[in-house]
């Protein structure tokens, strides 16, 4: 005998403005512009422009609705795939209370530009210049050699702006200017050599990595003997190990040379290119979203127009049917597109200027020490969205500052619990870390548990499988294999 049973499921269901909206969501700014060529040109009733007031589609007469109705019934009924869009993916950031995740990150996205002067140019604005200077920069990015690099003394360019343009300026104006234009993207961009183009990189990292320190003074100091490549002689002066020089010149050897240069195979540079534009007037933060973020969209007036001429005509008629039931449907779908572009700008600045609020004093400062621990459900709960639609903001967006450009992953850190009850970032935790293993007895370095005891000693409630994970972020091998004779 059979038995007979009834089971109960929940099924979510997205219309396809949600579909529409978490696509767009988790493109960064470089595929925004791509994604809505693509809809301009599959939907004739999508144009560019301000929006005008117009009739709405579902306002016209309802007799066509019971045919478009069957007619695009597959359309409206089809089956979602709801993990494909929902899944918490929160790739990267292991942070307590957002749940597991895989251990490798996803790649920052990257956007596409094919001209370096336009890259510089765009970035130069970022500044805060007078006008004299605002000249001597645009005067150094047109010296800029396709490979990044400034051959030209700067006396030369002096004259240039004496002779060409009637500006008169010094090398010392000169020289402030370009120590600015080498703080852009790429990083190395406005070297006058190959030693500071690498020093250029080196001081965008972090000093308390493993082999940085190490790495800048291989180049400031023994940059002769590195590029003749005589590592007995680097290795004698630095008094370093073997395994540590290693390290340190695989760490050079993965600097870019030619930051400008596009690839061999003749593709395009790459470059990072912000979301968010953060600047600071006079103490007070101000925040905007990269205009690309923001295109004039509109639906199209031709399209209801044409929409309201066939309404007047015969309704009995199959293929007036179908013109006015394909032309309702576009109308929908641009509107549709047009509010998930609305909700894609509200939800990026809603929970970047959550990220400030609770970063004020590094966004202030850019003092890396001001940043407190901040997991996703901390900015979720704040702005009352979902961990999701955070994780998809933060691991592929980023902000220009005046600090740098930074991605948005760069602001969350979890959390370490003190003896004062206070919670600390994990980075604090990771230099301290890695300042005891820097100081420790090269002939008996320290073990995890001690590290652990000393860390625990100091106030960090820490244990020993933490700072195991945390010495392998830092790239620092086990007590046994830091040993030496």
């Amino acid at each position: 005998m059979q038995k007979l049973s009834l089971n109960q499921s929940l099924q979510q269901r997205l219309s396809p403005q949600q579909i529409q909206f978490i696509k767009l969501l988790q493109i960064p700014t470089f595929e925004l512009s791509a994604r809505i060529e693509e809809e301009l040109e599959i939907n004739p009733a999508l144009e560019e422009g301000a929006e005008v007031e117009v009739k709405e589609a579902d306002e016209y007469d309802d007799d066509f609705d019971d045919y478009a109705d069957e007619e695009f019934k597959e359309y409206d009924d089809r089956d979602i795939d709801v993990e494909s869009y929902l899944s918490d993916d929160y790739n990267g950031y292991k942070m307590q209370g957002d749940g597991n995740s895989d251990d490798d990150d996803k790649d920052m996205p990257i956007a596409m530009l094919s001209n370096l002067n336009d890259h510089l140019l765009s970035q130069l604005g970022y500044l805060r210049l007078d006008e004299h200077q605002e000249i001597i920069g645009q005067q150094l990015i047109g010296s800029i050699e396709s490979d990044g690099y400034i051959r030209r003394p700067l006396q030369a360019i002096v004259n240039d702006l004496a002779f060409t343009q009637g500006v008169y300026t010094t090398i010392e104006d000169i020289e402030v200017v370009l120590k600015q234009i080498q703080t852009f993207d790429p990083a190395g961009i406005g070297a006058r050599d190959l030693q500071e183009c690498l020093l250029l990189q080196l001081d965008r990292k972090d000093i308390h990595e493993p082999f940085v320190q190490d790495a800048i003074r291989i180049i400031e100091d023994s940059f002769d003997e590195f590029s003749k490549k005589h590592y007995d002689k680097i290795q004698k002066r630095l008094d370093i190990s073997d395994d540590a020089l290693k390290q340190t010149i695989k760490l050079i050897t993965k600097l870019n040379p030619k930051p400008g240069a596009a690839e061999e195979d003749g593709g395009v540079i790459q470059y990072l290119l912000p979301d968010y534009i953060l600047t600071n007037t006079n103490g007070k933060l101000e925040l905007y979203l990269n205009s690309k973020n923001a295109p004039e969209l509109r639906v199209s007036h031709s399209f209801h127009e044409m929409l309201d001429t066939y309404e007047k005509s015969d309704k009995n008629n199959r293929a007036i049917k179908e013109t006015v039931t394909f032309i309702k449907q576009k109308l929908d779908s641009a509107k549709w597109f047009i509010d998930a572009i609305k909700q894609r700008q509200n939800t990026l600045l809603r929970t970047m200027k959550a990220i400030l609020d609770y970063q004020n004093e590094f966004f202030m400062t850019g003092d890396e020490t001001k940043l407190k621990p901040m997991i996703l459900k901390d900015i979720a709960t704040q702005i009352d969205m979902d961990i999701s639609t955070v994780s998809r903001v933060a691991s592929s967006k980023s902000i220009q500052t005046e600090f740098g450009l930074y991605p948005l992953k760069y602001f969350f850190s979890e959390g370490i619990a003190t003896d004062s009850g206070e919670d600390v970032s994990s980075r604090e935790v990771k230099n301290i870390l890695k300042e005891l293993i820097d100081n420790e007895s090269k002939k008996n370095p320290l073990s995890d548990d001690k590290l652990e005891k000393f860390l625990n000693e100091k106030g960090y409630n820490i244990a020993r499988r933490t700072v195991a994970k945390y010495r392998e972020q830092l790239n620092i091998p086990v007590a046994r294999l830091r040993k030496q004779l």
